[in-house]
């Protein structure tokens, strides 16, 4: 009798094991979904990063570009890395994420804004270390024109992105030379996707444009110039509430917010910047 007793434990105690374990397999498919939708929201991801979903467009901006989950797959300059939180998951089974971050400062930079750059780069690079489990491995560069323009090896991507970076390579000179770095690394057919903030058209030959902002028929002109052949351009990050026209340029927007408490609220409600985004491929028959 004492046997049958314990024998029923037994396999009460399996069947117990065995909810527990499968409800924890649940849960772990959950918490790590594949799709691009699940990633943006996922609670990974702090609430305020999830907030900006509804300004950066990210699935519909991903879609358009064609990301596939098998893609190896380059972020130039993530930042603080709002993108690569999704990115990394998305690719990180079949495909492969590298990030080309700004280089780490060795005790020479006099730039304040680059010592900036760089300690944000490394408060990401930790980041994805310490959070191995929803990041996998990311391949990591130092990307810091003009001295440091290694991206990968020549056609090593499918794809290389870059969101609200090129008005920088463009105040300091280096916009073409990065074009034709990224040109260079793409396979043949690979894309370029480019998110930028874009300037007001005067013309059809003329634009105004504040700090931080680009003319989107000059960013075409000079991915063309480097070998890029225009695909598509979308207006999933358009906004049309800015006027483009504040002191301090596209930083008076969230989420900088550089006017401070002067007309915060105006600047709330425009929200983050109108911007262009382009798709660009390597027609070559390379």
């Amino acid at each position: 009798m004492l046997t049958t007793i314990n024998r029923i434990k037994c396999n009460l105690n399996l069947m117990l094991f065995g909810a527990a374990f499968c409800s924890a397999a649940a849960m772990a498919g959950t918490s790590m979904p594949s799709d691009l939708a699940s990633l943006a929201e996922h609670p990974f991801r702090s609430a305020e990063d999830r907030a900006r979903n509804q300004h950066r467009h990210p699935v519909e901006t991903l879609t358009f570009f064609g990301i596939q989950p098998s893609m190896s797959v380059l972020e130039i300059w993530p930042a603080r890395g709002w993108y690569t939180e999704i990115l990394a998951p998305y690719l990180k089974d079949q495909g492969k994420l590298t990030i080309a971050s700004f280089r780490v400062d060795d005790g020479t930079m006099q730039d304040d804004r680059k010592i900036f750059w760089s300690r944000i780069s490394e408060r990401l690079t930790q980041r994805i270390l310490k959070h191995n489990a929803h990041f996998g491995t990311v391949e990591q560069t130092e990307f810091d024109p003009p001295g440091y323009m290694y991206l990968g090896l020549a056609q090593q991507y499918d794809m290389v992105l870059s969101f609200r970076n090129a008005h920088i390579w463009n105040e300091q000179g280096y916009l073409l030379d990065v074009f034709r770095a990224v040109f260079d690394v793409l396979k043949p057919q690979g894309v370029f996707g480019i998110v930028e903030h874009r300037a007001s058209r005067v013309s059809e030959i003329s634009s105004s444009a504040v700090e931080g902002y680009l003319d989107e028929s000059y960013v075409i002109a000079v991915a063309e110039q480097a070998g890029f052949k225009l695909q598509a351009k979308s207006e999933v990050n358009a906004n049309s509430r800015d006027t483009k026209d504040y002191p301090k340029g596209v930083y008076a927007l969230p989420p900088t917010l550089a006017m401070g408490t002067v007309e915060r609220a105006r600047y709330l409600a425009i929200g983050e910047s109108d911007r262009m985004t382009l798709k660009f491929v390597k027609a070559t028959s390379e």
